[in-house]
């Protein structure tokens, strides 16, 4: 993928949105989740990050995860996937037909027993934030999977849920238009966001604060 540089992303956007937050702000955001009933987790980096999630899935459950350089880079996706210790759904949806089989590929995708993600911004007053295309990953977030578990490079921080959404149209979505023109030859476009307040099901998210430069 290109970096913030190549894409041309202006140095004062690339210092607010890519540095990693400090240590008040960490602590204010994970107080803030916490209170609005979503599980905190600390990690220092993507490879203490990677123990910590996979210790919180049962190796009987099945696991999905939505589209993550996060989960890419800390090298999750694989350990699920070709491991042999898990039940992931990925690799029996991609041999299903998109034609004759989408209905079961939708209802497959859409209630799993532990979903896997990122975000594109945490708030410090509690919220997360996150933008998609095509929205496939957001039913599961919002309700649809048994748990949630996110992984989030602190860079991701931010004041509160308006500047939230400018780091995603202001920084996230140029290195992703930069990443799908690449992998697919099309823009990308931020067509769905959504925002999580509050969870009312004790329990059902984590978020993975990881102490490194995540995905963006």
């Amino acid at each position: 993928m290109a970096s913030d540089v190549e894409v041309g992303i202006d140095p004062e956007l690339r210092q607010r949105y890519a540095a990693l937050a400090d240590a008040t702000s960490v602590d204010t955001a994970a107080a803030a989740l916490e209170a609005n009933g979503l599980n905190v987790l600390r990690a220092v980096d993507g490879a203490a990050a990677k123990q910590v999630v996979l210790n919180l899935i049962p190796a009987d459950q099945h696991v999905h995860h939505g589209a993550s350089r996060t989960l890419e880079a800390t090298g999750i996706i694989d350990e699920i996937e070709n491991s042999g210790r898990f039940k992931p759904l990925r690799p029996h949806l991609r041999a299903l037909d998109r034609e004759t089989q989408a209905d079961e590929i939708r209802r497959l995708s859409n209630a799993p027993d532990v979903m896997l993600g990122s975000v594109h911004a945490v708030t410090e007053t509690g919220s997360l934030l996150v933008a998609s295309m095509s929205g496939s990953q957001l039913g599961p977030y919002v309700g649809g999977a048994g748990r949630v578990i996110f992984v989030v490079g602190t860079q991701k921080i931010v004041g509160d849920t308006d500047e939230g959404i400018r780091r995603i149209y202001d920084y996230c979505l140029p290195l992703e238009n930069a990443r799908a023109q690449a992998a697919y030859g099309i823009r990308s476009g931020v067509n769905k966001i959504l925002i999580i307040n509050r969870e009312v099901v004790p329990g059902r998210i984590t978020v993975v604060l990881v102490s490194e430069s995540l995905g963006f």
